[in-house]
């Protein structure tokens, strides 16, 4: 299982919260109702890939952490 960087950029976010029904070992809510990235290796790759795609804003990054490849579902 390869590691992955799994990041979120506060200028998009919306805190829509999709991300933290489908990963909420991966996701939660800051302060300001924003997504974070608490254990980006808290779920199976795929399922970090679907809630990254289920973004309404685009607003979450997947990453090969050795590589820095972007992927994307």
């Amino acid at each position: 299982m390869r590691r992955l960087t799994v990041t979120v950029d506060h200028d998009l976010c919306v805190g829509n919260g999709t991300c933290l029904t489908i990963a909420p070992a991966v996701f939660a809510h800051n302060s300001a109702r924003q997504s974070e990235v608490i254990d980006p290796a808290g779920a199976v790759e795929s399922v970090i890939l679907k809630a990254a795609a289920s973004c309404p804003v685009g607003a979450i990054r997947v990453a090969d952490a050795e590589t820095g490849e972007r992927l994307t579902i």
